[in-house]
This record gives structure tokens, C-alpha cells and sequence, in this order.
């Protein structure tokens, strides 16, 4: 038997990203209007979620950002 190293997609709600970015909820939402940030996904009825994977992108990219400015 094949054991399988999947792990399903983790979803983060506000509560969670918030802590995760260090972000408060207008901050998240104002990057979000001006593209800088990942758009959440719709989970049914007015609940949206975002996926880690994302947010861990977006945090790479931004400590990469921060790197290049400092050389």
C-alpha cells in the first residue's frame, strides 16, 4: 500500500491572516483594492477565506522586496 504525503489546501479567514500578516482588516482589504495583496475566495454566503499557499507567496515576496531594497 502507497501511502500518500497529500495535505489538502489550508483556508485562512481573517481572524487567522491577520495574525499570519501582521495586517488589520482595512489594511488587508485596502491592498486587496489596489492589487498588492491576494484576493480572498468565496466559501458560500458572505464567509471568504484565503488560501496559505497564497499568503505564503505574497509573504515571500515581500521579505524578497525588503532584501532588494536594503543592497
Amino acid at each position: 500500500m502507497k501511502i500518500s504525503n497529500y495535505v489538502p489546501p489550508r483556508i485562512l479567514r481573517m481572524s487567522l491572516l491577520q495574525q499570519k500578516v501582521g495586517l488589520c482588516k482595512a489594511s488587508i482589504y485596502n491592498r486587496i483594492k489596489d492589487g498588492t495583496f491576494p484576493k480572498p475566495m468565496s466559501l458560500g454566503g458572505k464567509s471568504v477565506g484565503w488560501l496559505e499557499s497564497e499568503i505564503d507567496q505574497w509573504i515571500e515576496q515581500c521579505r524578497s522586496a525588503a532584501n532588494d531594497d536594503q543592497v
